[in-house]
Formats: structure tokens, C-alpha cells, sequence
């Protein structure tokens, strides 16, 4: 099998282009254990989760097989596993939830305490890491997913089986941006026809939020990113209005007086979150989606919560149920709610990754898709 490997981090701010830290690689081909079932990659997706491990503000355990967020066929099956077939069609996800822990029995499996164990370990959620080179090194996993390749081993669990007549370059972009995305709106603000949303950073997540808040049937939503290449194609996604982060506060007065009832910060920074709560109404929240680096720290107000009603609310996967969200959401595509084609800036082959990351740091695209 070929797949993406990271050896050891780069600074931000690096031409990864010519660093190269991804290297596209021979690994031994495993098959899946017990509970876990081995996937054809069709496409995979570069989110800035996957930049944010390459630059090393998201810690992971070195080396790792990066990419999150795939499609692709069931080609074997490990024992113990009766609902899915050779030949299935599967969106991947990078939370494997394990259907025990605390999380789980409460309903949200977005926080597995489980999946969160072994995603941070580079482990598998039924066994330890099976990549390994040809030389016997371990290669750990990312996300239990590893999709910048042409085969994986997964838990059942990151699997969800969809129709086999929706395009993959579709289905590619539902395992975390979407499912991410179109959850913070869904599932953790719960929005409402007629309420007042505001999105902050216009990537694949932000502009999911912005098409979930037009299905719920937000009266206005004002999205915001400085990149200004990105306002037209928040408008056509569904915003009301479109700006950049000084106009934020004009277009919001404009269109929800006093703040509006919820602001989805998709950009992963402490001080937008704090002039999130700025803008809200009374009563109204902020649904923080985005990943800060662990060092960030938050200050703001106090009095804002229990004097203004103001909430801030944390959305890991958009608090998403994957077998239930997937299929809804591609119900909305079916429909044509969710022209989430928008969201594809184009497609290139896996040897290309590395000038991928330099295209997704400069804000040249949205989802950058890679065939093996």
C-alpha cells in the first residue's frame, strides 16, 4: 500500500512544497482484525486539521500516516463484523465511537473517551497500530482513519455505509467537514427558523455552518473571513451578508440589531471567540468549532454569562451521531439543500499533497481533494 507519512513536523509559515514533510511512501498492506474492515480509498480530503499536525500545533505521536476525512469500498471484512459487505460504499470518520463509555451512553458520541484515547496514541479503537514499513517501524494511524493513501484498515466503527449512486467527490467532504459544520448549527446551537447566525472563517466547516443555518432557516446569516475571495462563495452558499472582520459589527447591527442569537467560530482563535460573545444578543451563544493551539488561553467578561444569559458552547465533530447525520445530510444533497459542491476547489493526485498544504495555508482553496 502507498500512503502519506509524516517523519517530524514543520514550522508554520514553511513552503512545504519544498520542505516536504509528507512523504508518499510503501507500507505493508495489513488486514483488518477482529471488528475492523479494510477500505479502497477513493478520494481523500486536506483539511486544516491535517496542517495543523504537519505544523505541529496539534501534537500527534511521530511517524503518522496522516488524513482524516475519505471515501471508499469495503474490499475485506475482519471477523466478528456482520453489517458490512465487500463491495460496501463508506464515508470514513474520525471519531470510531465505542458505544460504552460515558460519552456514548449519553447520547454523544463525538466525545468517546475511548476514541479519544486511541486517537491521541496513533492506535486503532480494536488493537494497537497496524502500519508498519517495510522494515518492521511502526507507523501510527491518524484519527483511525489514515487517509492520504490507497488502502486502510479501520475500525467498523469510522464507517459509515452510504448509497453506492452518490458521487465520491461528494461523499469525500461529509466524514468532517460537513459532519463538523453542518452539526455546530444542527446539533449544538440547535437554530431555528427566523434566528440570526453569524459564521466566522469561511473554510469547508465554516461554509457547511453556513448552508445548515440556511436548511434550519436562519432569517439572516452573516459570514465573515478576510479573505475576500471567499465572501461570494459564502453568498452563494447561503449567507445574507459577507464581510470581513471589520465589518463584522456593521452588517451584523444591520441585520440583527442588538447581536445575533448565534456566532459559529470556525477559525480555532481565542480572540475571535471573545469578540464572538461580543456580538451576540442576549440570551445568545457561541458554538466554538474551531481548534486553537493548545497553548491559547481565553479572556473575556465575566458578566457576560450571568448577566447577559451569553453562552459559550464547545462542538468536537459538530456533536455529530455519524450513522444517523450522514445519511440526513446527504438526504439534504439529494434534495439539492446542500450544494456542498461548492466547497470543492479541485482535484489532485496523492503525490501532490505537500503542495496541497501550501495551497490550504494561503487560502487558495476550500477542499482540495487527492486520488491515490
Amino acid at each position: 500500500m502507498r500512503a502519506a507519512v509524516l517523519y517530524n513536523t514543520v514550522p508554520a509559515g514553511t513552503s512545504y512544497s519544498e520542505a516536504r514533510p509528507l512523504l508518499v511512501e510503501e507500507l505493508e498492506r495489513p488486514d483488518p482484525r477482529t471488528g475492523e474492515l479494510g477500505i479502497a480509498i477513493t478520494y481523500s480530503s486536506l483539511c486544516h486539521s491535517d496542517l495543523s499536525v504537519v505544523d505541529g500545533s496539534r501534537v500527534r505521536p511521530l511517524p503518522m500516516a496522516l488524513g482524516h476525512e475519505a471515501v471508499g469500498r469495503v474490499v475485506s471484512v475482519g471477523r466478528g463484523v456482520a453489517d458490512v459487505s465487500v463491495g460496501d460504499h463508506v464515508v470514513l470518520v474520525f471519531v470510531p465511537s465505542c458505544g460504552a463509555c460515558r460519552a456514548c451512553r449519553a447520547g454523544r458520541p463525538a466525545l468517546c473517551h475511548r476514541a479519544a484515547e486511541v486517537n491521541g496514541s496513533g492506535d486503532l479503537l480494536h488493537g494497537e497500530a497496524l502500519l508498519r514499513t517495510p522494515s518492521g517501524e511502526r507507523i501510527n494511524h491518524h484519527l483511525g482513519v489514515s487517509a492520504f493513501a490507497d488502502y486502510a484498515v479501520v475500525a467498523r466503527e469510522s464507517a459509515v455505509v452510504i448509497d453506492d449512486n452518490i458521487p465520491d467527490t461528494v461523499a469525500a467532504m461529509f466524514g468532517c467537514a460537513v459532519l463538523t459544520g453542518m452539526g455546530a448549527v444542527f446539533n449544538t446551537a440547535q437554530a431555528n427558523g427566523g434566528d440570526s447566525v453569524a459564521v466566522f472563517g469561511l473554510g469547508a466547516v465554516g461554509l457547511s455552518a453556513v448552508m445548515a443555518a440556511r436548511i434550519a432557516g436562519a432569517a439572516s446569516i452573516i459570514a465573515i473571513d478576510p479573505n475576500q475571495a471567499k465572501h461570494q462563495l459564502a453568498l452563494d452558499c447561503g449567507a445574507t451578508a459577507a464581510g470581513t472582520p471589520q465589518d463584522a459589527g456593521r452588517l451584523i447591527a444591520d441585520a440583527a440589531g442588538d447581536g445575533v442569537d448565534y456566532a459559529v467560530e470556525a477559525v480555532g482563535s481565542a480572540p475571535v471567540i471573545a469578540s464572538c460573545l461580543e456580538l451576540l444578543t442576549r440570551g445568545g451563544a457561541v458554538v466554538s468549532v474551531g481548534l486553537p493551539h493548545p497553548s491559547a488561553e481565553l479572556t473575556v467578561p465575566a458578566l457576560q454569562f450571568a448577566g447577559a444569559g451569553k453562552r459559550l458552547l464547545g462542538s468536537y465533530m459538530g456533536d455529530a451521531v455519524p450513522e444517523r447525520d450522514v445519511p440526513r445530510y446527504l438526504g439534504y444533497w439529494r434534495d439539492g439543500r446542500l450544494p456542498v459542491e461548492l466547497l470543492h476547489s479541485d482535484t489532485r493526485p496523492l503525490a501532490e499533497i505537500n503542495e496541497g498544504l501550501d495551497a490550504l495555508a494561503a487560502g487558495e482553496v476550500v477542499r482540495r481533494l487527492f486520488r491515490p
